[in-house]
């Protein structure tokens, strides 16, 4: 009996950028994409920190690239895309990852400063890269981009109006582009952790995330970074064709939690 699958579930030989990929769910996408055989882009702000995710992948057999640049830089976001194409010959994968924790009452004395860094860095930011790389994946026979927002865009905390705006924000950006660009086969979706074992959560005590998980999450635990990291993979895939415009919470069924 002749095979029934005829698409490609490989994403060897093909070039990803990923922001934010010094630490947490970056550097688990960072390192999926290499052990796949994917060329990688590691971006992130500290040069230190992206030597480092570069070296433990090339290390490990894998191959990788390391730039330093802010996403919330217009310049240096249409500088670094067009280096990454020319140094892989093609860009065919965007994980917009790169994200930073905006705490603070709306009445903060700080509220004008972490508002426009939130909205700067995970919603305009993500949109930038994704203009500076349409030349290029518009190339790509499977061009694919995966924003990561946060299960605050589907339901806010106290204390986080800049986060949840961007977040939420950046789920409107991945349903207009996916609608917009998916004629030209790029697909946009996007992804909503929820508590995940990352730099941002390190600081809650053990014993408030084993109260939390209890109250909140069915599967009884925090998510690991490599979970993200492999939906997001999935979502990349040659064979992940038509889904477009997607949003998936990966937090354990949180969100779907009445009591």
């Amino acid at each position: 009996m002749p095979r029934l699958s005829k698409l490609s579930r490989s994403v060897a030989g093909r070039a990803v950028l990923v922001t934010g990929a010094a630490s947490g769910m970056g550097r688990a996408t960072a390192h999926l994409f290499a052990d796949e055989g994917a060329m990688v882009a590691v971006t992130d702000l500290k040069q230190e920190a992206v030597d480092a995710v570069v070296k433990e992948i090339t290390d490990a057999g894998g191959k990788a690239q390391g730039w330093v640049f802010d996403v919330g830089k217009r310049e240096a976001v249409e500088r670094v895309v067009k280096e990454v194409a020319e140094a892989f010959g093609r860009l065919d994968i965007i994980v917009n990852n790169a994200g930073l924790a905006t705490v603070g009452a709306t009445e903060s004395s700080r509220f004008e400063e972490t508002w426009a860094l939130a909205i700067d860095v995970m919603l305009t930011g993500p949109a930038r890269i994704v203009r500076a790389a349409l030349p290029y994946l518009r190339k790509s026979d499977a061009a694919r981009v995966v924003n990561i927002a946060s299960t605050e865009a589907l339901g806010a905390t106290p204390g986080g109006v800049g986060y949840a705006a961007a977040k939420t924000g950046l789920i409107g950006v991945t349903r207009s582009l996916a609608v917009e660009y998916g004629r030209e086969g790029v697909t946009v979706n996007c992804i909503c952790p929820g508590a995940i074992r990352t730099g941002l959560t390190e600081r809650i005590p053990e014993e408030n995330k084993e109260k939390y998980v209890r109250r909140r999450v069915p599967v009884q635990r925090y998510g690991f970074p490599e979970e993200v990291a492999h939906m997001t993979l999935s979502l990349c895939l040659p064979a992940a064709s038509y889904t477009n415009g997607a949003v998936l919470p990966v937090d354990g069924g949180m969100t779907i939690k009445n009591a």
